[in-house]
């Protein structure tokens, strides 16, 4: 499985926790193109065509990032306005991306209460409910995201827990069937809790 992981971070290089996970994911070797996406077009101005080819070559694509005002960072939105073009991404041809994995690495600077749903809360599978849709529009499996809260305030040690976590599930191939996925997880959580 070759896996692309694009991260779009404003500034990297001062992030304490996506510049870390970016650099565990490359130091273990199963990722094989790693991207600072604000480093690469620092105007904007995107190169569409790259980025289609480059998507065309990978099985699984990662979008990392920090959640901003309930929002992903301008860039990113941007890129998928730009690559994702008709006829490439959907439409009666546009069956480039289909069958690839689409994984969201999520950071997200407000505690867990902020985010149960409840009154005028939400939730952070309804915050990156946009994703999940394109991924439906271009054919791609959305593989259950992954995020961590209270990022502004993680200790090193968390932070780097987290990314291990995401190491060790980054390539997992069950995970490209994300129902199945989900319901062997669930059984195998059951199985744990009545056995023990």
């Amino acid at each position: 499985m070759k896996i692309l992981n694009l991260v779009f971070h404003p500034d990297l290089s001062q992030s304490r926790v996506n510049q870390r996970w970016k650099q565990q994911l490359e130091d273990s070797g199963k990722v094989a193109l790693s991207r600072d996406m604000y480093a690469e077009y620092p105007d904007y101005q995107i190169d569409v065509e790259r980025e289609q080819q480059l998507l065309a070559q990978y099985d699984r694509i990662v979008l990392q990032f920090p959640l901003y005002w309930y929002a992903s960072p301008p860039l990113l939105k941007k890129w998928l306005d730009d690559v994702l073009t008709y006829q490439f991404a959907y439409g009666s041809q546009g069956d480039r991306l289909k069958g690839k994995d689409l994984q969201l690495i999520v950071s997200v600077g407000g505690r867990q209460k902020f985010y149960s749903g409840f009154d005028m809360f939400t939730t952070i599978p309804d915050l990156l409910r946009p994703f999940q849709l394109t991924a439906n529009l271009t054919q791609m499996n959305y593989l259950i995201p992954v995020w961590m809260f209270r990022a502004d305030a993680a200790s090193p040690e968390e932070i780097e827990e987290y990314g291990s976590r995401w190491v060790e599930m980054i390539d997992d191939p069950r995970r490209s069937d994300p129902r199945a996925f989900l319901n062997e997880s669930m059984a195998s959580d059951a199985d744990s809790y009545y056995d023990a």
